[in-house]
């Protein structure tokens, strides 16, 4: 059985993560065994329907969005969009960007996390091809919830942050091989104002996907959203009772039968999504070799 790991993000950290692949590879003896990079997620700036964490910038070029793709897949690395925004509706499916996405990238691999359930049928009706993940964002905290969750045509479903280490409830899932774990979440243990902020992030990503179509010169203004109950350093997630540790995930959660386990780091710096590499993949006895080699190293590209 494989240990898959979800990686963050598809674009910004594109050189530590092919990196990362190239190194399970080339230097297997410093990682724990059975680990693969089972899929990398994220979004290409500036897609409308992007949820979960924000990402403007200048709109990627098709060409891009190839090559990028191309990279990963040719590695056998599903590249995972993540079209979680809550507010999309039926008007906004016929947003050009998104769908040049989804057509660029329908070939089979590739697998899409959904929240809207209009955005979940078209994509089901029109990219039959790609596999729908359930996303976080719904924030399924019951049993009975999660179940019924689990008896849809879903590949996987990302669980609440919130069940982890309840192992007197993980226990009680069905289905643990397609359930999907949030290891080291930055937010606080039952945050109250987790829900507003994600319907928040998903209008601000509409706002600014509206802004860049307009191609407007006046500087982009949107209502802030402040939060305190972030930590987006790595090391301070780690005082959480919802992070897991590299051990646990070894010696607990796989013999209970859970597979997948999601590295969070979109919006993070790079420094810290490579400490995270390091603390959950690497031995110990390796991982100052191994955390040098990321932060030095050049990706060479692979070619069709």
């Amino acid at each position: 059985m494989s240990i898959n790991f979800h990686l963050p993000d598809i674009v910004e950290n594109f050189n530590i993560n092919i990196l990362l692949y190239e190194l399970l590879k080339t230097r297997p003896e410093c990682f724990w065994p059975d680990i693969k990079i089972a899929s990398v997620y994220g979004t290409f700036p500036t897609s409308m329907w992007n949820g979960g964490r924000t990402y403007g910038g200048v709109t990627s070029e098709r060409r891009f969005i190839v090559e990028i793709l191309n990279q990963y897949n040719i590695r056998g690395i599903p590249c995972r969009y993540t079209f979680s925004n809550p507010h999309i509706k039926e008007e906004h499916l016929d947003d050009s960007f998104c769908n040049m996405c989804l057509r660029l990238g329908h070939n089979g691999l590739n697998e899409v996390i959904v929240v809207s359930p209009v955005l979940e049928e078209y994509i089901r009706k029109n990219y039959p091809k790609y596999k729908i993940i359930s996303s976080t964002c719904k924030q399924i905290e019951d049993i009975e919830g999660l179940k019924e969750e689990l008896e849809k045509d879903y590949s996987l479903v990302v669980l609440d942050y919130n069940w982890n280490n309840c192992f007197d409830k993980l226990e009680k899932v069905p289905y643990k091989e397609r359930c999907e774990l949030l290891i080291n979440p930055c937010c606080v243990p039952n945050c109250k104002r987790r829900k507003q902020h994600y319907e928040h992030i998903g209008r601000y990503q509409m706002a600014i996907a509206e802004y860049v179509k307009r191609g407007s010169r006046k500087p982009f203004q949107f209502e802030e959203f402040s939060c305190d109950c972030i930590t987006p350093h790595f090391y301070d997630t780690i005082k959480h009772r919802t992070h897991i540790k590299p051990q646990d995930i070894y010696e607990k959660y796989v013999p209970m039968g859970f597979e997948n386990f999601k590295i969070e780091g979109r919006a993070t710096h790079q420094s810290s999504v490579i400490e995270s590499y390091v603390y959950y993949m690497v031995k110990p006895e390796y991982r100052d070799e191994i955390r040098l080699t990321m932060h030095v190293s050049e990706v060479k590209l692979v070619k069709k």
